[in-house]
């Protein structure tokens, strides 16, 4: 005769309620859509960071880097850089014009400290005569007023910023040195 074994009430192992089985499936399902919305937003947080503070897409209207940068074209701005150090000499740089309140582009010539002087279409930086490969040979740079010869002095934190198609850009020969705090990151090209 086979064994049988007879639990008794006291002696039955305790079992969990069962739920109701839609119960569980919309748990399931809501706690899926709440990861898939945490996950949509950190990537549209994430886009926004990355997008206003590391890089950004600029497209360059006007002719004033002409030859460097043309209308119309694409480049990437780094603006994440410019928290680590200080703008270069010969960088390519876009910052918020102080005549007209906008963006442009420009190239730093000037640092924080330097003479800069403009005299028979040439610039000097602190008594040198300033190489510029980038611009095509014998392009010349005249002071922006109908004055013979212009000098700057940067001060702290401030810039001496020119265009590259020297003939037609407002720069620092009409609205002087730009303040570090209006430099919004430089160019990639």
């Amino acid at each position: 005769m086979p064994n049988i074994e007879i639990l008794s009430d006291r002696a039955a192992p305790l079992a969990a309620p069962l739920a109701a089985p839609g119960r569980i499936g919309h748990r399931r399902l809501l706690r899926q859509l709440l990861q898939y919305a945490a996950v949509a937003a950190l990537a549209v947080a994430s886009y926004f960071v990355a997008s206003r503070c590391i890089l950004q897409t600029v497209t360059v209207v006007g002719v004033s880097m002409v030859p460097t940068l043309r209308n119309a074209d694409r480049y990437l701005l780094n603006r994440w850089i410019l928290y680590l150090r200080t703008p270069h000499p010969g960088e390519v740089v876009v910052l918020r014009d102080p005549s007209a309140n906008c963006l442009a582009v420009k190239r730093v010539v000037g640092l924080p400290g330097d003479f800069v002087f403009l005299r028979d279409g040439k610039v000097f930086v602190n008594g040198r005569k300033l190489r510029e490969p980038y611009l095509p040979a014998g392009t010349p740079t005249f002071p922006y007023s109908r004055v013979k010869e212009q000098g700057f002095k940067c001060g702290e934190e401030q810039f001496f910023v020119l265009g590259d198609n020297r003939n037609n850009s407002m720069d620092s020969r009409a609205y002087g040195p730009v303040p570090r705090e209006k430099i919004v990151g430089t160019i990639i090209y």
